[in-house]
């Protein structure tokens, strides 16, 4: 269904999670789109796991439309060493925001989650309504979890109060403000900082044979533009490239572009996860909506963000 959206230049636009991988990819493009009204919530002020200052930072600020990509993110090694955190941060936060959003008459509400909601063995390309339909990935199921029940909640709300919320999942994304924190960071920022800093030799978890999709936040940024302009459903839809590359082509990929001439070796004692993970893209295609930035190129523009951040 296409309904478009008359989200004005002056239009107020809440980007929750400003300052991260997502949230400031959508502040970047409405900046470049002439949006001129665009507000936060800077976390020293407001904390979006309490729903009272959640509730006060809608009644003080009266937004008119809203992008939630505030949330709790990490890679395998966070997921599986505090679940707890994911579950509960991220059901605080995506609650909270939803529900003060409803409450406070926002206009339309577009709701990220994320491509890990999708079952561990799930039929390739992923299509929409693969949902829930077996067992998750174990080493994240808390945060997948959380976001199916963020998805929920928009469709509950949407049924019940004709709250206009969509669920738009990204895959696997990547670009500037992303976490290189070796402890808690996805895969290809890790291996941006890992081969960046070391000299003869990277271990990577795995055998390099898993199967993923990437996609630059910019992109993302402007597929979610084209959402909340005209989509407008219940169901969820996918946002990704389309393509996938192998973590070992990811790895000799970053190695090349960060210019590492070590050794790359793999572990594996550690686990691949997800064998293979890509995201059927036809519906957000169907809305007029390409990626542009190709995965090296991508890189490249990552790799000089980063340096320049050190």
């Amino acid at each position: 269904m296409r309904i478009c959206v008359s989200m004005d230049s002056n239009s107020k636009v809440y980007v929750a999670g400003n300052t991260g991988l997502v949230g400031s990819a959508i502040v970047r493009m409405l900046h470049m789109r002439g949006y001129t009204n665009i507000i936060s919530s800077p976390s020293y002020r407001w904390d979006l796991r309490n729903q009272q200052d959640v509730e006060d930072f809608f009644r003080i600020n009266e937004p008119e439309y809203v992008y939630l990509a505030a949330a709790k993110v990490g890679g395998i090694v966070a997921n599986r060493d505090y679940p707890g955190h994911f579950i509960y941060d991220n059901l605080m936060i995506q609650s909270n925001i939803i529900h003060a959003a409803r409450k406070y008459g926002v206009k339309k509400l577009l709701f990220l989650g994320s491509s890990c909601i999708y079952p561990k063995m799930c039929e390739q390309p992923i299509k929409e309504e693969y949902l829930m339909t077996g067992p998750l990935e174990p080493t994240n199921d808390a945060y997948a979890i959380a976001k199916i029940a963020g998805i929920k909640m928009c469709q509950a709300y949407r049924k019940q109060y004709g709250f206009n919320a969509i669920s738009v999942m990204p895959t696997n994304l990547y670009g500037p403000n992303d976490n290189f924190d070796l402890e808690s960071s996805h895969v290809l920022p890790a291996m941006i900082r890992r081969f960046y800093e070391e000299n003869n030799k990277v271990t990577l978890w795995g055998d390099g044979s898993a199967r993923r999709e990437f996609l630059h936040a910019d992109d993302l940024a402007e597929a979610c533009f084209v959402c909340m302009r005209d989509y407008d459903s219940s169901e969820i839809i996918n946002v990704g490239t389309g393509t996938d590359v192998t973590i070992k082509e990811l790895a000799e990929t970053v190695a090349d572009v960060v210019g590492f001439a070590g050794e790359i070796e793999w572990d594996t004692s550690k686990p691949n996860g997800t064998p293979r993970k890509l995201l059927n893209v036809d519906k957000i295609k169907a809305l007029g909506w390409e990626p542009k930035i190709e995965l090296k190129d991508g890189i490249e523009k990552t790799y000089r963000w980063y340096k320049n951040e050190l």
